[in-house]
């Protein structure tokens, strides 16, 4: 079975909120098995464009898991919150 990675593209809007919802998701990942990898913030674009500041991966053991962490009720609870933190882009990758 392959792995698969949640990647999030972010430009926050409210260093507060996004502060607040930061802290919140690590424990709607535990059940599934899920690993924080890195968040961080954008050094330097080194070819094209992109607008978004700040980055997180996070990895889980199976496309399963990743799809049942972001129905769940425990990470879709925050959702209203990170709309109102941060502009978000969030890209699953099986591999």
């Amino acid at each position: 079975m392959s792995e698969a990675y949640v990647i999030g593209h972010i430009k926050v809007k409210d260093e507060a909120k996004w502060n607040e919802y930061r802290s919140l998701v690590p424990a709607t990942l535990q059940p599934w098995g899920a690993e924080l990898i890195f968040r961080a913030e954008l050094s330097k674009v080194l070819f094209g464009e992109h607008d978004f500041t700040d980055t997180v991966v996070i990895r889980f053991p199976d496309m399963p898991s990743l799809n049942n962490w972001h129905s769940s009720p425990e990470y879709q609870s925050l959702v209203a919150l990170r709309i109102e933190a941060a502009d978000v882009n969030l890209l699953a990758y099986e591999v």
